[in-house]
């Protein structure tokens, strides 16, 4: 060290750190220190730490008489301290990347606030309100500072950050640092709030195209020393450190350029922008050289952010010109060709261009997307996987778990792809030995590995297992797998078996991690977080698994817990239950809450209620798929528990709404009906949407049977689900100057949206309630004006027949609504004739007439045994056999026509002989003919068939017409039971054909 940098040092450690406040010519003294300090030549930055003493020096609160907390008072030496802190941050030229660095947000917040304070920003004022230009250019650039630096911390606290390794616990040192997170939180909520008007006000900043200037040390102590020189020389054009046009428009276009592109990850669109900024910054950057700029850009990010913009922006024709393996790998990503992603991953093997880092992110991405439900994608992660092992292999990394598991059932279509992978990755006559002997051992562990010895063969058949390994090592193989025991499952090794390495401790916490998302026992998990939370404390064990799944109303509560053994074992004993629920393993489940309740009640009120709250979610679903599926009535405990759950006023205790969801929906379907409608207290009526759905259904359903003046509830209930399928219009210009009408869906109008509706009647098994909901419904559908075919429904009088503001209603929605319903209540009885018939009426007036057909003959089989018995005059109507004929008559089934216009209650011979009429039928004609009763029909073929000269047929026509029961001399009670009869017969005949 030189004598000249010894002494700065020394300079430097004997100058106090924190200014005293006992004497002011001690302070006097730290500011002259300080500016000392500050003008020496030094290639080192002055320490910045001073701005966080500062500046925590002039915000300590002050204790008044009364030992009352009050703000920091506005005196003289707490100006003074602030003064100091913008001096340091003026000598290091306002430069952002230094004070990023070595500042924490809340502070570096505080310093440019100081700055625009002292900037004569009024405060208050938006910053996208005021005109730049207007400006003095120091206060110009104080606003353009402080929404550069809000921009680059928005940007930057979307990055992952790298959790520090805590020391020893320090209670206030970790008090310090929480206090410190949460303030840094609320800064960047109000910071992302303001975004919109930052990006404006930088926007803006592009345009002004002059010199700014910004505060130096001197001009600094002109504003302090001299307030009168304000409007002097601290705000003319030559004051303080010049920043040119050309560098301004440099950095703001690059923080834009970032901000642009972190918001390009929910809108595709912005990333043309930020390909504009990004490559503006290159221009001016080749333009004026980067030296010259006072505030550094980082070249090499700068080039990694071009180079994925082009990416993300090119469209399919550009993609497939380009030749970098990113550019095509996105194109297939976006277009779906998984195949060509598995040729470049395949061929990228031989040149390793791809980093490791960049592999495993698409394989995650398409992990994800197959656990989304993209089944055909399962296919692809293999494919990609066993790619990515292979490089890893040939690179000497360790093989990822993900192989493994995808290993566990090893097929002969997946080997035969991985021998061709390993084949197709190495070049035997170019490769090192170092190479082969890497391929030889994976492949040779393979087997090892392998139960099945007909897989085992495969390999050690292949022709590079062949040129691998020498002859003598594939017989010890072989020798070695064929004396193996059969009973060994793969499943019960350790990973680390499928490898030829030493167990070491990240293996052995990789074993416990794998155990632990395995077990369901409450006892074995606790076992194994002890044991983890031993080798580690660096881990958060809550998040290894994508699976474990907790509300996020419980989450926040859960994540708050201090202890982190605690923390993991509630949050996975939780989450484990929840998923044991959703799969249908009450056992377990209840295991795990049990266990769960247990733990939380020691310390923890809301928690333990919490967990009350979820057994009874979990006993109800166990009654339901239990006892309750075979119609036992649940226990009155039980209904007890339910009824406490909705009378429930504990406060601060989260709750989840599906709970409620379901206590009213058991309620209904055991009839409950007294409760929900005369003992539910009002003020659960008001606030819970469910729960007063439930009342008015209850109530609706107990006075069907009254008259129509007591259907007061009917009508509520009516308007409550129709104000939730109305829709909210606004209007919008378009870029041609029309105005276009735009229907929003899910209006917020009504108590809940419509899809909240669908999901709680779909919870819904007492036929009553569904009939009732489902004839509203219908009720809905037909009330339209346009509606050309009504759906009939039982009780559908009981509704209103009309709507003030039909305009309102989203009858598309509507109509879809009714489909689910009647889907839905099929489920539940698919023998209720009323519910068969409103299937088949929808099926009719979508024009889908066999379908419809189907439904109305199954609605008469279920009612009549099948059609043994005579279907009730009630579901065979007038208007379901007029519909019968129409389906028939459009299906070309004129005969059948012609028999079912007998069905009515007054014959409909004009139609019967225009379908009799008819040479080109469909269906089976004078087979049909012995169906037939009336004999005026029989007497109209006769004629017809006489009149064609069709021999064959009048025969079999005069053959029915002579029957001796349909001779129009026999009494009533014998005609009609020859007309029963043939209807029996011929409806069983539809039946088999429609069926």
């Amino acid at each position: 060290m030189s004598a000249e940098a010894a002494d700065r040092e020394a300079a430097t450690s004997s100058r106090p750190c924190t200014p005293p406040q006992t004497s002011w010519f001690e302070f006097v003294l730290e500011e002259a220190l300080l500016e000392q300090h500050l003008q020496k030549p030094s290639p080192d930055p002055p320490p910045v730490q001073l701005i966080v003493q500062f500046l925590e020096q002039a915000s300590k609160p002050s204790v008044n008489e009364q030992n009352q907390v009050q703000p920091p008072p506005d005196n003289k030496r707490n100006r003074i301290l602030k003064l100091l802190a913008l001096k340091v941050a003026a000598h290091l030229k306002w430069d952002l990347d230094v004070l990023e660095k070595s500042l924490s947000v809340p502070v570096l917040n505080m310093l440019l606030n100081e700055l625009l304070c002292i900037s004569k920003v009024p405060p208050g004022t938006k910053h996208v309100d005021v005109d730049l230009s207007s400006l003095p250019p120091t206060t110009a650039m104080a606003i353009l500072l402080y929404n550069r630096w809000a921009i680059r911390t928005i940007v930057q606290s979307s990055f992952p950050v790298k959790q520090v390794k805590p020391g020893p616990p320090q209670l206030n040192v970790m008090n310090h640092i929480q206090q410190e997170k949460e303030l840094t939180e609320n800064i960047l909520k109000v910071l992302k709030e303001q975004a919109a008007d930052s990006i404006l006000v930088l926007e803006g900043a592009l345009k002004l195209n002059k010199d700014l200037y910004v505060h130096t040390i001197r001009t600094l102590d002109l504003l302090a020393m001299e307030p009168g020189m304000v409007n002097g020389e601290t705000e003319s054009s030559t004051a303080g450190l010049k920043i040119s046009a050309e560098e301004i428009q440099c950095q703001v276009c690059y923080d834009l350029g970032a901000i642009y592109f972190q918001q390009g990850s929910t809108n595709a669109a912005v990333h043309e922008k930020a390909k504009e900024k990004f490559f503006k910054t290159k221009e001016l950057i080749a333009k004026n050289g980067s030296s010259s700029l006072h505030f550094t850009i980082d070249e090499e990010r700068l080039a990694g952010y071009c180079q994925a913009c082009e990416v993300l922006t090119s469209s399919s024709d550009d993609a497939s010109q380009q030749a970098t393996p990113y550019s095509k790998i996105h194109s297939c990503m976006k277009s779906g060709k998984y195949q060509d992603l598995v040729k470049i991953f395949l061929e990228d093997n031989l040149t390793l261009s791809l980093p490791e880092q960049f592999r495993q992110s698409v394989l995650r991405e398409l992990f994800q997307k197959a656990q989304q439900g993209n089944d055909t994608l399962d296919e692809v992660c293999f494919k990609v996987c066993v790619c990515n092992t292979v490089c890893d292999v040939l690179q000497g990394r360790i093989i990822d778990i993900q192989f493994c598991q995808l290993f566990l059932k090893p097929s002969k279509e997946k080997i035969d792809f991985l021998l061709e992978v390993c084949s197709g990755s190495i070049n035997l006559e170019s490769a090192s030995e170092e190479l082969k002997r890497r391929m030889a051992a994976f492949l040779k562990n393979l087997c090892l590995g392998m139960e099945d010895l007909q897989f085992v063969f495969m390999i050690s058949s292949h022709e590079l297992f062949i040129k691998l390994l020498k002859d003598d090592e594939r017989k010890l193989l072989i020798d070695q797998m064929r004396k193996r025991s059969p009973r060994i499952n793969l499943c019960t090794k350790p990973v680390t078996s499928f490898y030829d390495i030493p167990a070491s401790a990240s293996v052995n916490i990789g074993q416990l991690e794998h155990q632990l998302i395995l077990s369901v026992d409450p006892w074995r998990i606790r076992q194994i977080l002890i044991e983890l939370h031993g080798m580690t404390s660096e881990r958060q064990f809550w998040t290894i698994s994508s699976k474990w799944e907790v509300p996020n109303v419980y989450g926040s509560v859960i994540l708050g817990i201090k202890d982190s053994l605690t923390r993991d074992l509630v949050y996975i004993l939780m989450a484990k239950g929840l998923h044991c629920c959703a799969i249908k393993d009450f056992v377990h489940a209840k295991q795990l809450f049990a266990a769960c309740l247990e733990l939380v009640t020691e310390f923890s009120p809301k928690l333990r209620q919490v967990m009350l709250n979820e057994m009874l979610l979990l006993d109800i679903y166990t009654h339901e798929a239990g006892a309750g599926a075979s119609g036992e009535r649940p226990p009155s405990d039980l209904i007890s528990r339910v009824r406490g759950y909705l009378e429930m006023r504990v406060p601060d205790i989260p709750l989840r709404q599906v709970i409620a969801e379901e206590c009213v929906a058991f309620l209904l379907n055991w009839c409950e009906n007294e409760y929900l409608t005369m003992q539910v207290p009002l003020p659960l009526v008001q606030t819970n949407p469910y729960v007063k759905l439930g009342q008015l259904l209850a109530a609706t359903c107990k006075e069907l049977p009254g008259p129509k003046e007591s259907r007061r509830t009917a009508k509520d209930l009516w308007e409550v689900v129709v104000q939730i399928c109305s829709v909210s219009n606004q209007h919008k210009r378009g870029n041609d100057g029309r105005v276009s009408l735009i229907k929003h869906r899910e209006s917020t109008l009504g108590i809940m949206y419509r899809s909240e509706l669908l999901s709680f009647i779909k919870k819904l098994r007492e036929p009553l309630v569904l009939t009732t909901i489902l004839s509203l419904f219908v009720k809905l559908h037909n009330v339209r004006e346009d509606i050309v075919n009504d759906i009939a429904a039982e009780h559908i009088s009981i509704w209103p027949s009309s709507i003030p503001n039909l305009q309102s209603v989203d009858f598309e929605a509507v109509a879809i609504t009714v489909k689910e319903l009647v889907s839905y209540a099929l489920t539940i009885n698919a023998n209720n004739h009323f519910w068969l018939i409103i299937q088949a009426d929808i099926y009719f007036a979508t024009n889908q007439y066999s379908a419809a057909l189907h439904y109305y003959l199954q609605a008469g089989a279920v009612c009549s045994d099948f059609f043994n018995k005579m279907v009730p005059p009630d579901v065979y109507t007038d208007q379901v056999i007029k519909r019968m004929i129409k389906c028939c008559s459009l299906l070309n089934c004129h005969t059948q026509v012609a028999i079912l216009c007998q069905f009515l209650r007054e014959v409909d011979y004009k139609t019967a002989f225009k379908a009799l009429q008819e040479q080109n039928s469909h269906d089976a004609m004078d087979s049909y003919y012995e169906y037939i009763w009336d004999v005026t029909i029989l007497e109209y073929l006769t004629y017809l068939h006489h009149k064609r000269g069709e021999t064959d047929k009048r025969q079999i026509a005069i053959k029915a017409i002579g029957q001796t029961e349909l001779n129009a001399s026999n009494p009533e009670e014998v005609l009609q039971l020859a007309a029963q009869r043939r209807k029996k017969k011929f409806l069983q005949a539809m039946a088999k054909l429609y069926f």
